[in-house]
């Protein structure tokens, strides 16, 4: 219910469901020849989506212009770069540059002034290279890396929205988000790599979908159960080094008499 002196509406969520993260492409020796800085190896776009991918499109996500919520979005780049604090005031809310190394981004998403919400501050490693089996980049020869295609690194996330203001709630519900796609037509939203076959890993745009929350669910249980084990061999070996330390004091009191 509509909260009288504040104007928010009491004991309501409601979320829109975003993307962030980074797609990288290497460039070619010509490419490489014509920039100010020879030494950059990638071209690569940061950015901030809606999480509902355009049908046929090689973009990730992008399918709600998310305007109607986000007022700007500040990209935090490496201080090497020429004015590393870069405002986005409009959609498409990216930034691209090229490089040669892979650091940390500061994410920063100022909301519109009517939805009276603090900003929200997010973090990505760009990503230029593939990943491997063991979470490691893999740096593969220019030839091959080219014929792997783009390496895309993102990360999904719910921006909550908790006691609303009615006004913003009024233009939450004037525009829903797209739905995500409830089967896996795409790959996983990773550029992840067989170590013995980069090319392998080719397989064109990744998507979410609303499977990947069971996934990533049955993955947590399963890292959990694991841990249970490793805690109760841990556990095992304490229990049997302070028996052996009982046994060690009680020989040395007995030499002590």
């Amino acid at each position: 219910m509509a909260d009288r002196g504040g104007g928010r509406v009491r004991g309501l969520s409601i979320y829109r469901p975003i993307i962030y993260g980074n797609t990288a492409t290497i460039l070619t020796q010509k490419e490489r020849e014509t920039l100010a800085s020879p030494d950059h190896t990638h071209k690569w776009t940061v950015a901030v989506r809606s999480a509902a991918s355009i049908p046929d499109s090689d973009q990730v996500g992008g399918a709600d212009d998310m305007a109607y919520f986000i007022k700007r979005v500040t990209f935090k780049l490496h201080d090497t770069y020429p004015n590393p604090s870069r405002n986005v005031d409009k959609p498409p809310f990216e930034v691209s540059e090229t490089g040669w190394g892979e650091f940390e981004i500061q994410i920063r998403i100022t909301f519109v002034q009517e939805s009276g919400e603090k900003s929200m501050t997010l973090y990505h490693h760009l990503k230029l290279h593939p990943w491997t089996a063991t979470g490691e980049p893999e740096i593969p020869p220019l030839d091959v890396a080219i014929k792997s295609g783009p390496v895309h690194s993102w990360q999904y996330d719910e921006v909550v929205f908790s006691d609303p203001t009615q006004a913003f709630l009024n233009t939450l519900m004037a525009h829903p988000p797209t739905p995500l796609p409830k089967v896996k037509r795409r790959p996983v939203p990773f550029h992840q790599v067989n170590p013995a076959s980069l090319e392998a890993s080719k397989g064109g745009t990744p998507e979410f979908n609303t499977l990947m929350e069971q996934e990533e669910a049955e993955r947590l249980l399963e890292a959990k159960k694991k841990i249970a084990v490793q805690q109760e061999r841990m556990k095992n070996i304490l229990l049997e080094k302070e028996r052996e330390l009982e046994r060690l004091q009680q020989m040395v009191g007995e030499q002590g008499r």
